[in-house]
């Protein structure tokens, strides 16, 4: 015997189909049909049909083997045998996250393939993987921030079953798993969710069409809707916690906002469960209300993504200063993000030709996330070029050096710890022709604004621009790429054993800068950062007399009060066995970073 529900307030009759039979649902309130039969069980396969219409999938299908457009499939998500029971994930405050797309992670593309480099993830000294969005989505291949059926994996990466054996591989492992989710809009191809009940609204606009119905008639629904399926995901998959993709797309003018009403939601799971769960926003706001306590007045999300501090190194690195990069560039704005998440809070902002942003005065570097490349950053470029394509071997290695020894929780892009020459390009599969010349096009007409030309971006609709895109392992054994990830293990490895760099205060993060000379030198209590950006060797004054050193470089020489580095390099010096220098000398040559 299974029950069947579905949310259809609008309908005058729903029917579950199943094979050639037809199975009335009965009506009850709020709009919800419900109604029981025999004849479906675990792998059953159903359609819905609305006022005698065509079939069309469940909106919680748990299961599309056959696509966007297939039937539904019954999962019970209690017949799979966990072996995490104990599993507990480090915490956030200590978390080193590794993002990565499961379709390009491996060279299968699949939850199982996945899992065979996933000792090297452990090797690298990673805490929490995040997996680019998972759900059904138009296609073989895609980023997955188009998806429509929210409840099942796509079909192309496996079956429901294969990615619980991932995450139960990871945990095994000491591995936390986060899912980006997209709650902010449904794809273009295959949404029937509309068909069922108002889940959008022609109040707002988002830059990918209609409006997920937040705060209007019929809202109540929609936002239980969205907030089950965040429940399910932690847990019948056992994630350990969310990405948030694009909350400023949230429109919801509700008393209790979305993101309140959805940390509240998790937060009792996890007391009901008994295993820590955390949210993370991605935010174009500068916000800090995002990430405050419920208590404070915030909506109690543990942390956000936050472009200031990657738009200010990527700027200064690369020299870039089109489209939105046209706000950054300077490094006392590299400085500043360092102390503070948002450079932009409550500054003007020449590109949104307004006031931009918040000052953050209370929360932590821990409820930030800090990175140097992400799927968007590398992504939406028209070649999807890394740094690695962009920048000099030492200016990566200093890139590299910034994130892993600041205030904030650092996460790292797939492949960029061993400079994978694998781009990461913008890549679809629609079968309606009109769709896909839609985006085709569309897609070409983004980068204007940028100076790109337009015609150097490859087709997302082609299947070489997907495979172009896939990691290739080999490369680890290369010397120039085992080098970096030599690099990167290094510095790994310091930030977990330096308590220092560990430490989320802002009010400790000292830094200092020569805007002229081009360096850069950020000290957290024993521990200081040294940055030559110029391309000409250089001596910088610091702070320790004799310290330890790691240097980007071999050839480096510590002087009295200075150390002497090569152009594009980076040196970490600690001081916990040495005598501290007097700093006097520091001071005296330096330009104080000013907060305005």
């Amino acid at each position: 015997m299974h029950t069947f529900e579905v949310w259809a307030p609008n309908a005058e009759n729903i029917a579950v189909k199943i094979g050639n039979a037809l199975v009335p649902l009965e009506r009850f309130e709020h709009g919800w049909w419900r109604g029981e039969t025999e004849s479906a069980r675990q792998g059953t396969e159903y359609w819905f049909v609305i006022d005698g219409g065509d079939p069309v999938p469940d909106p919680r299908s748990a299961w599309q083997p056959y696509g966007i457009d297939g039937a539904s499939r019954i999962v019970d998500h209690s017949a799979f045998p966990w072996t995490d029971q104990n599993w507990q994930p480090k915490p956030l405050s200590s978390a080193i996250i590794y993002e990565l797309h499961v379709g390009t992670f491996s060279r299968a593309g699949t939850f199982k393939s996945m899992a065979g480099h996933l000792d090297h993830v452990v090797e690298l000294g990673i805490t929490h993987v995040e997996l680019m969005p998972v759900n059904q989505f138009s296609g073989e291949w895609g980023w997955g921030y188009d998806g429509v059926n929210l409840y099942a994996p796509h079909h192309a990466y496996g079956t429901p079953d294969d990615l619980k054996q991932l995450v139960n591989a990871c945990h095994a492992k000491g591995l936390a798993v986060l899912l980006d989710v997209v709650y902010n809009h449904f794809g273009p191809a295959g949404c029937h969710v509309n068909k069922f009940g108002p889940y959008f609204t022609d109040a707002y606009k988002t830059p990918w069409g209609q409006a997920v119905n937040l705060d209007h008639k019929g809202s109540r629904e929609v936002r239980r809707f969205l907030s089950d399926n965040a429940l399910m995901w932690l847990r019948d998959y056992h994630f350990d916690g969310l990405r948030l993709d694009a909350v400023h797309a949230f429109h919801d003018q509700s008393a209790t906002h979305f993101l309140e009403y959805l940390s509240c939601e998790v937060d009792a799971l996890a007391s009901q469960i008994g295993r820590h769960l955390v949210l993370i926003a991605e935010s174009d706001l500068n916000d800090p209300r995002i990430v405050s306590s419920r208590e404070a007045g915030g909506f109690g999300i543990d942390a956000q993504w936050s472009d200031d501090f990657h738009h200010a190194l990527h700027t200064l690195l690369t020299g870039e200063r089109d489209g939105y990069y046209e706000d950054f560039g300077s490094l006392n704005q590299l400085a500043k993000s360092l102390q503070n998440p948002y450079v932009y809070d409550g500054a003007y902002s020449r590109y949104r030709d307004r006031l931009h942003g918040r000052r953050v005065t209370e929360n932590s570097g821990h409820h930030f996330l800090g990175y140097a490349q992400t799927h968007d950053q590398i992504g939406n470029r028209p070649q999807g070029e890394r740094l690695c394509h962009l920048l000099s071997p030492g200016r990566q290695k200093i890139a590299a050096a910034l994130v892993l020894t600041s205030p904030f929780v650092p996460m790292l892009f797939q492949g960029e710890e061993f400079g994978s020459s694998s781009p990461f390009q913008y890549f679809t599969q629609h079968a309606d022709p009109a769709l896909a010349k839609m985006v085709s096009e569309g897609r070409r007409k983004e980068f204007i604004t940028f100076g790109w030309n337009p015609n150097d971006v490859p087709d997302p609709q082609d299947a070489a621009t997907f495979e172009h895109c896939k990691l290739n392992w080999d490369e680890v054994e290369h010397e120039s790429h085992a080098s970096v990830l030599g690099w990167y293990k290094e510095l790994i490895a310091l930030r977990k054993s330096t308590s220092e760099l560990t430490d989320g205060r802002m009010d400790r993060v000292e830094v200092n800068f020569d805007a002229e000379a081009q360096w850069l030198v950020v000290k957290r209590g024993n521990v200081e950062v040294v940055c030559n950006l110029a391309s000409d060797p250089q001596v910088i004054p610091v702070c320790f007399a004799s310290p330890e050193v790691i240097c980007s470089e071999e050839h480096w020489k510590m002087r009295a009060g200075s150390i002497e580095l090569p152009g594009d390099s980076v040196a970490i010096l600690s001081g916990r066995r040495a005598e501290r220098a007097s700093c006097s000398s520091l001071q005296q040559h330096l330009r104080q970073y000013a907060t305005g």
